[in-house]
């Protein structure tokens, strides 16, 4: 099966059980914004759940917060932002396109921004007329604040979650007294005005990150960066995403962004190539100073081991989630063949399958199976909540679609509820990997599903 065939099925079954529907699709659709559907909020939340607790949860040195989407501009001014958060672009002179120039230069060799006079040499991809000079092209959605719409009213949706962090710092440092290590950890929103978004979720306008400002002494930020670089490899593990897929690259002096000292990118094994999942930056001191210039307040803090004011420097691991979500769908998508027939399946784990179990009454004309079904259900719903199970009611079909149906949706198990369950309260379990299936009794079910 080749790559694109199989993005094509993903982004296919996506849509059709319910994950990932395009977006404004009714009036068109709108480019770079795609909507979660029931199953994709599913996975979603247990993406970001399950990133929660293991870093800021479980651990006694990290404080979350929810800053606002909105900043002053002067954040992002100070921040470098305004200036320099940006993307080369490039335009058909014909047909008007727009490309990233990265997009129209030579695969086979690293872009090189002072590639430009081979670059205008080239034709466009689209309708092969002459391309114009390279631009840089500032991705910041900008919008007003209030009635006015002059330079004062100014303000940017946020390009990433870092900047509500660090404007926050002295707050939760006041709040809390913090002793360094620390980290201050937010999941949310940002917006960037991608001049070609493309392949599916990976490369949209409006997506969601999970990022980490862990503020270290000056001296021990090796230290913490080596730390921080074994914790991504074991969020990958939990959630089910292969080592083998994922690679570092270290990203190398004159590519790196303007506040990093160090940046490693793990990368991940896309059909459509080897793409960027996470990343993890060392930011030296440049956030807090900046801030603390451009603001006039002063955001050091004294170091206990010290007893002296420092500025600390930072260490940031920042996931996105929807890449997290692309990644893990390439990773379960699954197809093989059972009982004599072709199948397809996702082969979520179980920390973050969106559905948990699935019930059903063997017949659902038969009303004594269904209510000993809808009993089964009602306990198990009740039992699996405080664990965050979702647990899922299905009668619609046959046995065998009904199957099919789940193991497209990654459900782990299927209980079925049959003539001899009303006669032992044994229920039949099928496994979605194996299709193996097993007889227990209903008590027996919470434990098997929350193992």
């Amino acid at each position: 099966m080749n790559e694109e065939t199989i993005m094509d099925k993903i982004v296919s079954l996506s849509k059709r059980r319910g994950f990932i529907y395009p977006g404004s699709e009714i009036y068109g659709g709108l480019s770079g914004t795609w909507d979660y559907g029931p199953l994709g909020v599913a996975l979603k939340n247990n993406i970001r759940n399950l990133w929660w607790r293991m870093f800021v949860e479980d651990r006694d040195d990290m404080y979350g917060i929810d800053a606002a989407i909105l900043m002053n501009k002067k954040a992002w001014e100070a921040s470098g932002h305004v200036t320099g958060f940006s993307d080369p672009l490039i335009e058909c002179k014909k047909c008007k396109r727009r490309f990233r120039t990265d997009q129209v230069s030579d695969p086979s060799t690293p872009f090189d921004k002072t590639q430009d006079k081979s670059l205008r040499a080239r034709k466009c991809p689209e309708c092969g007329g002459s391309l114009g000079d390279t631009r840089q092209f500032n991705m910041m959605f900008k919008t007003h604040i209030g009635a006015a719409e002059d330079e004062s009213s100014v303000s940017y949706l946020r390009p990433e979650t870092a900047g509500g962090i660090f404007v926050n710092f002295k707050n939760v440092v006041d709040s809390f007294h913090p002793k360094l290590p620390f980290g201050l950890a937010q999941v949310g929103k940002a917006f960037r005005n991608e001049i070609a978004p493309r392949d599916f979720i990976f490369r949209v306008r409006e997506f969601e990150q999970m990022e980490i400002e862990y503020f270290v002494r000056p001296g021990d930020w090796e230290e913490k960066f080596e730390e921080w670089r074994s914790q991504v490899y074991r969020y990958t593990d939990a959630i089910g995403i292969p080592r083998a897929l994922v690679h570092e690259l270290e990203v190398p002096d004159g590519e790196r962004a303007h506040y990093s000292e160090r940046t490693i990118d793990f990368e991940f094994d896309f059909p459509f190539g080897r793409k960027e999942l996470y990343g993890l930056a060392y930011r030296t001191d440049f956030d807090l100073s900046a801030h603390s210039r451009a603001s006039g307040v002063n955001l050091q803090m004294v170091d206990e081991e010290g007893k002296a004011p420092i500025t600390p420097h930072v260490i940031e691991p920042s996931f996105g989630v929807d890449r997290t979500f692309l990644a893990l769908l390439v990773s379960a998508y699954t197809e093989d063949e059972l009982g004599g027939e072709k199948r397809t399946y996702l082969k979520f784990n179980k920390a973050v399958a969106p559905i948990k179990a699935a019930v059903f009454p063997l017949l659902k004309n038969k009303p004594p199976l269904v209510a000993k079904a809808r009993e089964v259900y009602a306990v198990l719903k009740n039992t699996s909540r405080s664990a965050g199970c979702r647990i899922m009611w299905d009668d619609n079909g046959n046995i065998g679609k009904r199957y099919r149906r789940q193991d497209e949706i990654g459900t782990p198990v299927c209980i079925t509820v049959d003539f001899q369950t009303l006669e032992d309260d044994t229920v039949t379990v099928r496994s979605r990997d194996t299709g193996e299936q097993i007889r227990v009794t209903s008590s027996e079910l919470p434990n098997l599903i929350s193992s």
